[in-house]
């Protein structure tokens, strides 16, 4: 990918970073209210998408959101360590990435982890989502109505095999935070039962036509 001769702030043309709201997780770190997303993958290619990262970057986005299974970290990466070499400071971005379905066996886990961190051309991720909380393969490209054959429902023993690796990942300094996503009510409060390290943040779909308000306040509490 060929990025520009250098990178430049352009504070003028969108904000600055230190105006945009945060949210206080319960570690005390702070996680910018506004931020980019990385998906794409059905309409826009890789580097197009690292691109508008870069654009991002230079007019005040601090916290970049990617997945693995988007197809896209390594060109990102590029952007966020040419980015970085450029002037922004680590510790003023917030970087989250996504364990995909069929990393989920504990063994997979860390090097699905490690993987990401190459990739995106990090020491550690800010915050590391379980994308979805079900063991299943879903293969690149495939349609969305698409069944994996092995696929199974919530199994929360399984689940909290596939957390208890992000606990240590947090012990060993690869992420700083968990995050859950597309979560239940019930599948958090069995989470939060058993796990040694509460999760940070749960990414959720919202809007009006589908708010999930009881799980919003739940959530909240």
């Amino acid at each position: 990918m060929i990025l520009p001769e250098a990178f430049e702030l352009h504070p003028a043309d969108g904000v600055d970073p230190h105006d945009v709201p945060q949210r206080k997780l319960y570690t005390g770190a702070t996680i910018p209210c506004i931020g980019q997303g990385t998906f794409g993958n059905d309409r826009f290619t890789p580097e197009e998408i690292a691109m508008s990262i870069f654009g991002g970057l230079e007019v005040g986005y601090r916290f970049i959101d990617c997945a693995s299974v988007y197809g896209n970290e390594i060109e990102v990466g590029e952007v966020l360590e040419y980015a970085m070499k450029g002037g922004v400071p680590r510790q003023e971005l917030f970087i989250t990435s996504k364990l995909w379905n069929d990393q989920h066996r504990p063994e997979k886990v860390l090097p699905a982890l490690k993987q990401s961190l190459m990739d995106l051309r990090l020491d550690y991720l800010d915050m590391y989502f379980i994308h979805w909380p079900f063991r299943n393969t879903h293969a690149p490209g495939a349609s969305h109505d698409s069944r994996s054959p092995d696929a199974r429902p919530y199994n929360h023993s399984l689940y909290m095999e596939t957390y208890s690796e992000l606990e240590k990942a947090v012990a060993g300094g690869l992420i700083r935070h968990i995050g859950t996503s597309n979560m239940t009510q019930a599948k958090t409060a069995l989470l939060l039962k058993d796990c040694t390290i509460r999760p940070a943040a749960n990414q959720m779909e919202m809007h009006p036509c589908l708010a999930e308000p009881e799980f919003f306040s739940y959530l909240m509490e």
